[in-house]
């Protein structure tokens, strides 16, 4: 395979890549940007149908061009991952489409050896821009329940018309849980969540303003994960746009699910429910098999301070609480990507080549 060098390779090709890669454009470096997926904006394309952003498209777009449609709206996953196709379209990204990652080492002097499923590159910095969703994350217990209770992660939940008859259990009340719940009991079927504690609900609009209107006004997702108040955000992550004060009066609300025995899920306060379906809201964990550097910790997370890692030229992007509360969120991502960008094209120029 023919060795591509380069200096600086993305892993990744959502929004965290290209936006880096609009910066890096700009600024003349080589670069590619390397994604397992066969189309541009493919990892949006598989979540659930009527999946909608909470952030209204004023706030979705990536630097250099506004997100398309009616400002105070919310965008649907489609259109997001439509929109990131014509962003590497527009800015001519260097996107290769069926890359998968499956090695990368250090390769002194020139940096990073990185091996993929189409070829083999150098590079002298790699950013890894995979985002936070990588294996879903199930309890390891979930393998005692019956084979003829239906389990499914909430990354393969698709719409409720795909799920069996019967009761469903969702497990876990973040805002991917809540909106399934929600989603289901609209379609008539019979739901209990697993809710145990329930974060913090903001409704969408306050006083007829957006809420990320009010948040980017008062400066609440610019706060870092180390300040007082975003170490509160961190510890309750507000659920967006649900009004599970009237969820929670049309579900059957169970305490934490601790284990399972057969049909039956059992509950920290040692009742046990037996539902049909169950669909794990339950997150999602690290995962990087094909990393053969050591910058993880021991939980197989990024050990990082704002994305730099102790491994010089190796560098992360598009983590939650990267450098502040919208690192993640593809209205914010764009910030981080630029400060990056500048922080990779001075350490280039600082390298004698």
């Amino acid at each position: 395979m023919n060795t591509q060098e380069l200096d600086t390779l993305i892993i990744g090709g959502g929004q965290a890549g290209l936006a880096l890669g609009h910066h890096l454009r700009q600024a003349g470096r080589r670069f590619v940007i390397l994604d397992a997926h066969s189309r541009v904006g493919d990892t949006w394309r598989r979540r659930w149908d009527s999946l909608t952003l909470f952030t209204p498209r004023r706030y979705d777009a990536l630097p250099g061009m506004p997100f398309p449609g009616d400002p105070d709206g919310h965008p649907g996953k489609d259109e997001v991952a439509d929109y990131l196709e014509a962003y590497a379209a527009r800015f001519d990204l260097p996107v290769l489409l069926d890359h998968t990652v499956t090695s990368v080492r250090p390769d002194r002097p020139t940096g990073f050896a990185v091996d993929t499923s189409a070829g083999s590159f150098t590079a002298r910095q790699v950013v890894i821009a995979t985002g936070p969703f990588h294996t879903p994350r199930t309890p390891d217990f979930a393998s005692r329940l019956s084979p003829g209770v239906v389990r499914l992660h909430s990354s393969d939940y698709r719409d409720p018309a795909r799920l069996p008859a019967g009761d469903v259990l969702v497990v876990g009340a973040g805002n991917t849980g809540v909106q399934i719940a929600a989603e289901l009991v609209d379609h008539g079927r019979n739901v209990a969540l697993s809710a145990p504690t329930l974060g913090l609900a903001l409704p969408q609009r306050l006083l007829g303003r957006d809420i990320f209107w009010w948040c980017s006004l008062l400066g609440l997702m610019d706060f870092g994960g180390d300040s007082r108040i975003g170490r509160r955000l961190k510890k309750q992550d507000p659920i967006f746009g649900t009004d599970v004060k009237a969820l929670i009066r049309r579900v059957r609300r169970l305490d934490r699910v601790v284990d399972a025995d057969g049909p039956d899920v059992v509950l920290s306060d040692g009742t046990r429910h037996s539902p049909d379906v169950v669909v794990w809201a339950t997150g999602f964990r690290p995962h990087y098999p094909w990393l053969d550097v050591p910058v993880l910790d021991d939980a197989g997370a990024p050990a990082h301070r704002e994305g730099v890692t102790t491994w010089p030229g190796l560098y992360f992007l598009g983590l939650p609480w990267q450098r502040n509360r919208g690192s993640a969120l593809l209205g914010w991502v764009g910030r981080d990507a630029e400060s990056l960008a500048e922080r990779l094209t001075f350490a280039s120029r600082a390298v004698p080549v």
